[in-house]
């Protein structure tokens, strides 16, 4: 199995889309600080995540979801999470 994945960095408010073959390694990963992009953006979390059966696929989606129109499908797809991350954020300030 093979995953796209994004993770929203709670500082920044910024995405990170990736893929990888073990989700659960990799967002051990940047959750460490070992990957470069998401060290300094920390804490992230993982907010969304797709699994395709074939290499080809799970890579095509990538490029798609870093893509103008799948930026757009992102924020519209988890537009009720970041709405209420949002508020979170601000209650917590």
């Amino acid at each position: 199995m093979h995953y796209t994945y994004v993770l929203l960095s709670q500082q920044a408010g910024g995405f990170y889309t990736g893929s990888t073959a073990n989700l659960r390694k990799r967002l051990g990963e940047h959750q460490q600080g070992r990957v470069r992009w998401t060290a300094s953006q920390q804490p992230v979390r993982l907010v969304y995540y797709e699994a395709c059966l074939s290499k080809e696929d799970f890579l095509r989606r990538e490029r798609f979801l870093k893509s103008g129109k799948g930026k757009r499908y992102l924020r519209n797809r988890l537009k009720a999470y970041l709405s209420s991350a949002s508020r979170t954020k601000l209650e917590r300030h």
